[in-house]
């Protein structure tokens, strides 16, 4: 008599005993995968240094052993005869087993990728990690949502009713907070699109000062007199913005007004004046210097010239530097400088005999 054909809950001896190998088959393939091969994987990743191997290692190293033995009881029930119920529970804890796993791996991802890019991009915005945070965030919930729904679905629950009702809630919550909603997508706006970055210095409306942080919802600017300027990010992208840190270059105009005593001649070698001490200067182009108007007490010229460099300093000190040098100037040539005077005429009348 061969013992192996011994049947035993409907399933002879020879299928329980091939169904205790291939379950633990698999449950020594996943140790296998997760002991060894990862480990080899890692350090060759870790050799070569590239991205995409380092990614795949972090994402497979979110596999849970526990996860898949449900996958080993799956595989010994295809050579099993079981009652129709109990291959229906293997079935669906197989599913829902795979589905988490999958969430693992997917949650892995996003973090890898989040990771990476803000790593690639911390220097051009260093505000970027708050709010890729923010987005990560968001995937992840919407990952998980996803997963649970299609995990409910496998359960046998109509999922119908359920997503009518969260989209309906979702419209509610929606209406119930389009203020924060309209900030958090003027947030995803200003990171994307690039108005301003942290450091840069902006003036919005009447009110300027350096850029520290971009949040979800607000954007907080540091004024030039010290105090916290917090904006409202759908605010702050309907107003007109002028990124100073954006300037490449400066226009300058100023203007210097003389004596109307000044001769001629004298008055003729200013301008070329003015552009000798402007050009002799670093980080300037010089534009034009002309005899612009007669003022009420002076002769006005008027200069124009570009600083090729954003920063307000270095515009000061040049700035400095030739008024410094067109005052020692008009001194060596002669030339007077102009302030408010006012002459007046007496007209004496002749005094009447007595």
């Amino acid at each position: 008599m061969n013992y192996l054909d011994e049947e035993f809950f409907h399933n002879t001896l020879q299928q329980w005993v091939s169904a205790g190998g291939i379950m633990l088959g698999v449950v020594i393939a996943v140790w296998v995968f997760r002991q060894i091969f990862l480990r080899r994987l890692a350090r060759l990743s870790d050799h070569a240094k590239t991205t995409a191997g380092v990614s795949i290692v972090a994402v497979l190293s979110a596999t849970h052993t526990l996860l898949l033995l449900p996958l080993a009881l799956y595989a010994a029930d295809l050579v099993l005869q079981l009652p129709p119920r109990i291959e229906d529970i293997v079935v669906k804890l197989t599913v829902i087993s795979l589905l988490l796993q999958v969430a693992l791996w997917g949650n892995a991802l996003i973090a890898v990728g989040l990771e990476r890019y803000v790593k690639s991009k911390a220097q051009e915005d260093a505000g970027l990690a708050t709010t890729m945070l923010m987005l990560g965030f968001v995937g992840r919930v919407v990952l998980w949502a996803i997963l649970t729904l299609l995990a409910l679905s496998n359960l046998g629950f109509d999922i119908t009713a359920l997503v009518t009702g969260l989209g309906i809630g979702g419209i509610a919550v929606a209406l119930a907070a389009q203020n924060i909603l309209g900030d958090l997508f003027a947030s995803l706006s200003i990171v994307f699109d690039k108005p301003f970055v942290i450091g840069d210095f902006i003036i919005v409306d009447d009110l300027l000062g350096t850029v520290e942080t971009i949040g979800m919802k607000t954007t907080h600017v540091r004024s030039l007199s010290g105090e916290l300027i917090v904006f409202s990010n759908a605010d702050l992208l309907k107003a007109r913005i002028r990124n100073y840190k954006r300037m490449y270059e400066r226009r300058v105009v100023f203007s210097l007004g003389v004596t109307y005593q000044t001769p001629d001649d004298r008055l003729t070698r200013i301008p070329a004046i003015v552009r000798e001490i402007i050009t002799a200067q670093p980080k300037t182009r010089f534009d034009r210097a002309h005899f612009k108007e007669y003022g009420d007490f002076a002769l006005i010229f008027e200069m124009v010239y570009f600083v090729l460099d954003s920063d307000y300093n270095v515009y000061m000190d040049i700035h400095q530097a030739i008024n410094l040098e067109i005052y020692r100037r008009f001194a060596q040539e002669g030339i007077e400088f102009a302030y408010p005077t006012q002459t007046l005429y007496v007209n004496r009348a002749e005094a009447v005999p007595a």
